[in-house]
């Protein structure tokens, strides 16, 4: 396969083109890897230095929303696995513009270039939280689409195309739906990285609200396992949602972290809550388990120490990208 990996300096990105050129997808032969990636503030190469020597893989510095780039790379492409996104929440609270310019045209010009090159198949890795908040149960993948910020609004646009170009064009797309990932080489403004590195620091960690706000947690290597299984097998037309099992409030999740790190609840500082959060997500993944054979196979209590230890032995790493990362206002 030669495969065409949008923002795959990014932290699940890098982690599949990782896995990919690693032999950690059972069946899964890549003969060349593209990644193109913008390089903003939560893009960076050095994610990629484990493989950055592998004559399969090459990289790009550019933006795709440029439409003669993007088709000048799918022309030597077969497939593509799109992950490049504004995905911080409260980043588009602040502002909008930049996820709708990203999210929606962005992949609109990645769709159309793939319509002129004859690309075979292209993987949309979306999110969970295009349907909304749900107090119980578990949404399927023919839930209505009914997304409550900015970020996951963009995103609903961007799968909505994406259905689009699959009805309109014949295009080969399939769409993928994740819960809460974590692990190595997240960027260090997600919860899960930014509690642990201010606990490193000997700072506080805040809580939004009450914390009763309830997330599924899915490992980065999970979640790249069943990024594979779709791109190989998957049904085309078809959304695939993607979870971990490990459905935990955010106090419950802070006080996990805690305690891993062998420090106290004094370290807790409740915060205003987020406008419109979300209360609770959680994904049916019966589908793909079905069809595909997909299981989360990473236990959360082992994958949260990997990525504490993970953190606290890459320190100069998260401590750049803090240092540089734009304040939110």
């Amino acid at each position: 396969m030669k495969i065409l990996v949008t923002g795959g300096a990014g932290f699940i990105g890098s982690n599949f083109v990782r896995m990919a050129l690693t032999d950690s997808f059972p069946n899964f032969e890549v003969t060349e890897i593209t990644v193109l990636d913008l390089l903003t503030y939560a893009g960076d190469e050095e994610n990629l230095s484990p493989i950055a020597n592998d004559k399969r893989y090459k990289f790009v510095k550019g933006d795709i929303r440029d439409l003669a780039l993007v088709t000048k790379l799918m022309k030597n492409a077969e497939q593509v696995v799109h992950f490049a996104a504004e995905s911080h929440v409260d980043r588009s609270i602040e502002g909008g513009s930049e996820f709708v310019s990203t999210n929606v045209m962005g992949t609109q010009v990645l769709l159309e270039a793939a319509r002129n090159t004859g690309i075979k198949r292209f993987v949309h890795v979306s999110t969970d939280e295009v349907y909304g908040s749900i107090s119980e149960g578990s949404w399927p993948e023919e839930h209505p689409l009914l997304p409550n910020s900015p970020y996951s609004a963009s995103k609903a646009g961007s799968d909505l195309l994406v259905r689009a170009y699959n009805r309109t064009h014949k295009l080969d797309t399939v769409i993928t739906r994740c819960s809460n990932n974590y692990g190595q080489y997240q960027f260090p403004e997600k919860v899960m990285p930014l509690f642990i590195t201010n606990i490193i620091e000997g700072k506080k960690v805040p809580l939004y609200g009450n914390g009763l706000n309830v997330r599924d947690w899915l490992h980065v290597d999970d979640h790249c396992r069943g990024i594979a299984l779709v791109l190989t097998k998957g049904r085309s037309g078809e959304v695939y949602n993607i979870g971990g099992g490990t459905e935990l409030t955010n106090v419950e999740l802070t006080h996990k972290i805690l305690s891993a790190m062998g420090v106290g609840e004094e370290l807790i500082q409740p915060v205003e809550d987020r406008k419109g959060h979300d209360l609770r997500y959680s994904v049916d993944i019966t589908k793909i388990h079905n069809e595909l054979g997909y299981s989360p196979q990473v236990n959360f209590e082992v994958g949260l120490t990997q990525t504490i230890n993970w953190f606290k032995n890459n320190e100069a790493w998260w401590r750049k990208h803090k240092q540089s990362a734009p304040a939110i206002k």
